[in-house]
């Protein structure tokens, strides 16, 4: 095994990307932010779309920086939000890549897919929650508004600014599972199902294991960056990566990655592909080292972040107001598709409780905690049916990202659940994505509990114990 190395992570979430500096090695993990920028969706005349090349532009300015303070830097990996994706023709987009959030593509898209695949058949095939957002329903899009036929490949967003940075044409596999066009099984492209959705299977690009060296950086990306720097795939799924730094070696665990989204279950091996998944809206999503992420999207801190944009106060201040509120908050459905969609937040759910004849909170202090407790219940009722679907013994939940600084929601999600909470670390996606670039270049070794036994070493997370008597997560 080599001596530490110095390696970068460049992170692309739903609000902000980041470049991380990082040292890994046999005893060793350590990580430094080098930059940080804004990740804003811009509204166009056909929809709403990330600012890629904003993104990029500021990846390639943080990786520079990187390079000038490690001119020996072992690796890059990128990691982004899924489904996602960019579709080129020699090279070139073929236009600003959509958000998620976009509502036309968000309610046009299934019904085209469903005219030629029924959503038991389709979960059979390919183990995905049903979101309106998920890959195969926006290229189902494009295919009707003809934009396919002059595409001869689709990226996802993390491989999108992996080939910009090296040439190379790939699909990293934990977020090529996010596309629904991936077989859950044998986590290939089912190209008989992109037959029938009329996607062409030139589209789709040859698939890569996390781990992988892909290439250098190279033509315009070198003058920028200023080093030939190896470029290695890590779980491009940012949740992917997330739960590689799960600080545990235990296997009777629950995670939530919890930032933008709230990404709830357990680890498995094989995939869980029965109709009650299906019904309980549960995805199999692939992680690091071929293991299954068997998970429920839950709507996130995405709808304190919109409260917070309305009012334009700070979530901090908010938050230790909400803690004092003694009186009883009304608990709602957080993954009611209505509070998808940017907008005013706050009213989405005062209107989401008068039609359900529910009060109405009448400060934002106890509105933030509304959506807390709101948050902490469908945690806990999350962690509870994955155990029962999957057979798993719940014992302890770890909850990793920025959530796990949100003291509030962490000893919520504790009380609701009847469980301990351990929260942090808060840099886990950064972290899980150095570590198996760090596995790649030889400064780690071993299996996935290996790499966690590193995190459990080396960061010290927070641990919330229930402080109420509640029924605790049970397993079949």
């Amino acid at each position: 095994m080599t001596p530490a190395a110095r390696l970068a992570a460049i992170d692309l979430g739903a609000t902000s990307g980041r470049v991380i500096l990082g040292s890994v090695g046999p005893n060793e993990l350590e990580l430094r932010q080098l930059a940080r920028f804004p990740n804003d969706p811009v509204p166009l005349r056909d929809g709403l779309h990330w600012n890629l090349l904003g993104l990029y532009r500021n990846a390639l300015d943080g990786l520079a920086l990187a390079v000038r303070e490690e001119p020996g830097l072992a690796s890059v990996g990128i990691d982004s939000w899924a489904v996602d994706y960019a579709l080129l023709h020699d090279g070139r987009m073929l236009g600003a890549p959509f958000h998620y959030r976009d509502p036309r593509r968000g309610a046009v898209g299934p019904p085209l897919v469903h005219e030629h695949v029924d959503a038991a058949e389709l979960y059979r095939r390919n183990g995905l929650q049903h979101l309106p957002f998920n890959t195969m329903f926006q290229l189902a899009c494009d295919r009707a508004d003809g934009v396919l036929d002059g595409a001869d490949t689709m990226l996802l967003i993390p491989d999108l600014l992996v080939f910009e940075l090296t040439g190379a044409i790939s699909a990293e596999r934990t977020n090529a599972s996010t596309t629904g066009l991936l077989d859950a099984a044998t986590r290939e492209w089912d190209e008989g199902l992109a037959d029938t959705l009329g996607i062409p299977r030139r589209v789709l690009p040859p698939l890569v294991d996390p781990g992988t060296r892909i290439g250098m950086v190279s033509g315009a990306a070198l003058e920028v960056v200023g080093a030939p720097v190896p470029v290695t795939a890590v779980g491009s799924h940012d949740t992917a990566s997330a739960v590689v730094a799960l600080p545990t070696t235990s296997d009777d665990i629950a995670y939530i990655s919890c930032g933008t989204w709230g990404l709830v279950g357990v680890e498995l091996a094989h995939p869980v592909l029965t109709d009650a998944a299906r019904r309980a809206s549960f995805t199999n999503e692939g992680g690091v080292d071929g293991r299954v992420r068997f998970l429920h999207n839950v709507m996130g801190l995405w709808l304190l972040s919109e409260c917070v944009r309305v009012w334009g106060e700070a979530l901090p201040t908010l938050l230790e107001q909400a803690a004092a509120v003694q009186a009883s908050v009304p608990v709602f459905d957080v993954d009611d598709p209505r509070f998808l969609a940017p907008g005013d937040m706050p009213a989405r759910i005062a209107d989401w409780l008068r039609e359900h004849e529910l009060p109405v909170p009448a400060s934002r202090p106890a509105l933030v905690r509304c959506i807390v407790e709101s948050l902490a219940q469908a945690f806990a009722s999350t962690v509870s049916v994955a155990a029962s679907l999957s057979g798993a013994a719940v014992s302890a939940i770890h909850l990793v990202g920025g959530g796990a600084q949100n003291a509030l929601l962490c000893q919520a999600t504790a009380d609701r659940s009847g469980l301990p909470v351990i929260a942090g670390p808060v840099e886990a996606t950064a972290i899980g994505n150095l570590l198996v670039q760090a596995r790649a270049v030889g400064a780690a070794s071993g299996s996935l509990e290996s790499l966690r036994a590193l995190v459990a070493a080396t960061q010290r997370p927070q641990t919330y114990t229930p402080t109420t008597t509640r029924k605790p997560v049970t397993h079949g």
